[in-house]
């Protein structure tokens, strides 16, 4: 039998005043942004686990990690699949959801320990960060914008060639699409360099929800440049990020190399943006060589 080899804390009044609060706290914001359809933001990967570690951390047990752990681990499976998320999203949150929950449980056993229970008013303000882009705090640079640049061993005439032909169905290469299983276009159709020209790449139904396709129209067209805009985006990417804006270009390195360019603009659609934010760029650059290889630039 084990037996613990420190005291045990004591629950006081303040400790469940405390917790009372902060649940209520979370539990309105919670049901307030699902009901704005608006579950995909900082409030389920930082807001909940907050609430979760607080209300387990303040039990006058030693053990708090343990429960804290395996709380959120069902509480973040359980989330997954009341709001439809995949595995690929549960795996992308679950370092900044266990962060946050272990970092908060450990923070509330410092103060604790430390004799200074006034200090603990303080953990509420650990809600602030899953506040972002719930309608009560604003949204951090959401609108960003990833280049992608590839050296093919083709002419530059060879290459304009090819982009006009359209983007083809390819095997992904990137490891991290692969691994994750993020959704990649099962169809594509479409060709053409003319101003209002479609390009349509159609994903099929998976565990993140229906298929769906995005549809790309040749905006702009210059020697070396073809600029898009999207006219619709039924895909299933799109509860993660909005497409804005496209443009592809080329040019000579040498009469037998070209460099190809590919930059987009999107919104982001998850947050908080200091995790987020650098996720999906590191993803979407990942997407858009795999475009590059849909065209057979490679």
């Amino acid at each position: 039998m084990e037996h613990d080899d420190e005291s045990t804390p004591q629950r006081t009044s303040a400790h469940w005043t405390l917790a009372s609060l902060i649940a209520l706290l979370g539990l309105v914001v919670f049901v307030g942004v699902v009901r704005e359809g608006q579950a995909d933001s900082a409030v389920l990967f930082v807001a909940l686990p907050v609430l979760l570690a607080a209300g387990l951390a303040l039990t006058p047990r030693r053990t708090a990690h343990g429960q804290v752990f395996a709380a959120t681990t069902v509480t973040l499976l359980l989330a997954a699949v009341a709001l439809h998320e995949g595995a690929v999203c549960v795996i992308l949150a679950a370092p900044l959801v266990y962060g946050v929950a272990h970092g908060t449980t450990a923070l509330i056993r410092a103060l604790r320990e430390a004799n200074r229970p006034y200090a603990i008013i303080a953990v509420p303000l650990l809600l602030l960060p899953g506040l972002e882009g719930s309608g009560i705090a604003p949204r951090v640079d959401p609108e960003q914008r990833v280049e992608v640049v590839r050296v093919v061993g083709l002419p530059v005439d060879r290459v304009a060639e090819r982009v006009a032909t359209g983007p083809r169905p390819t095997a992904v290469r990137s490891a991290p699409l692969r691994l994750l299983g993020v959704p990649t276009p099962g169809q594509v159709s479409g060709d053409g360099l003319e101003v209002g020209d479609r390009w349509m790449f159609g994903y099929h139904g998976s565990a993140h929800g229906p298929g769906g396709h995005l549809l790309a129209e040749v905006e702009t067209v210059a020697p070396g440049r073809v600029g898009f805009r999207f006219v619709e985006d039924s895909s299933i990417t799109a509860r993660w990020f909005t497409w804005q804006h496209a443009e592809l270009t080329w040019r000579a390195l040498d009469p037998r190399h070209t460099e190809v360019q590919v930059r987009v603009d999107y919104t982001r659609g998850l947050d908080p943006s200091w995790y987020f934010g650098p996720v999906q760029q590191v993803l979407l650059g990942a997407g858009m060589r795999h475009l590059l290889d849909m065209l057979a630039l490679r």
